[in-house]
């Protein structure tokens, strides 16, 4: 919702909650932690941060490579 009205200070810790809930709850490298990773550098990205945003999309793709296998479509998606 913050980030549908553009109020992008108010999600980002909300994002980063998320992540660290889902990354004690299931380990670094589960595919849910790569959705959460994905949504936190979608956030950066919307904004212009790209140099904050690139290593979560880095992060996220190699977890669902790993998890999943190259030639799944969660991978062709990240």
């Amino acid at each position: 919702m913050y980030v549908a009205q553009g109020q992008y200070a108010l999600a980002e810790p909300l994002y980063k909650r998320s992540l660290t809930i889902w990354e004690k709850a299931l380990g670094p490298d589960h595919p849910d932690v790569a959705a959460s990773l994905n949504n936190l550098a979608s956030l950066y990205k919307s904004q212009g941060q790209y140099a904050q945003a690139e290593p979560l999309y880095k992060r996220s793709l190699a977890i669902l490579e790993k998890a999943l296998g190259p030639d799944h479509p969660s991978v062709a998606t990240a």
